[in-house]
């Protein structure tokens, strides 16, 4: 038998993993049951409320996305970037060539905290991680005034992600999109 916190991860997992396939909408207790393969009770037992399986299950993907922008900003820090360094990072840090259900949890996700102010400080931090990236990411290439800059680089890669997942378009165009602003914002 699981310890609680194996199980209460396996439930956020199983979380991630439905909203991902099928919104928050998909999210209900007998689901996420069979989909943890544990039993009904355990899940109400580990989450009172939906707001509360809801809310920490973004406050686990911004805790491993945030750890995970912050090794890739270290990254950047000790390394000399050139744009094809920042294309290769861009393109690390948008989820590889294919979309699954890990990654359109977090959009679903960000819907929510727009309807759930309770849910907007851990969207928030989420988006401060990958501001300060992109702040990196940004000054490594010499980018003057990089921090201002950074917000509009991460919605342009938000944008053209979301446009990625509804059109099924490569992910090469997010990285191509950002080449052809680079070297505008860099005063070449």
């Amino acid at each position: 038998m699981p310890k609680a916190s194996e199980t209460r991860q396996r439930i956020i997992d199983a979380v991630l993993r439905i909203i991902g396939q099928d919104g928050i909408a998909g999210v209900t207790n007998r689901r996420i049951a069979t989909e943890a393969a544990i039993s009904l009770g355990s899940v109400t037992y580990h989450f009172e409320t939906q707001h509360e399986l809801l809310r920490e299950s973004l406050l686990h993907f911004v805790a491993e996305e945030t750890r995970r922008l912050a090794e890739l900003a270290d990254q950047c820090q000790a390394q000399v970037i050139d744009l094809d360094g920042a294309a290769a990072m861009v393109a690390q840090v948008a989820g590889g060539t294919e979309f699954d259900s890990r990654h359109i949890a977090p959009f679903e996700l960000y819907i929510q905290a727009g309807r759930d102010e309770r849910l907007r400080a851990a969207a928030t931090d989420c988006f401060d991680a990958y501001d300060q990236l992109a702040a990196q990411i940004l000054t490594g290439l010499g980018v003057p005034d990089a921090e201002r800059l950074a917000r509009t680089c991460v919605a342009l890669v938000f944008g053209q992600q979301l446009r990625r997942l509804a059109t099924g378009s490569p992910a090469e165009e997010l990285v191509d999109a950002l080449l052809v602003l680079l070297p505008g914002l860099h005063g070449d």
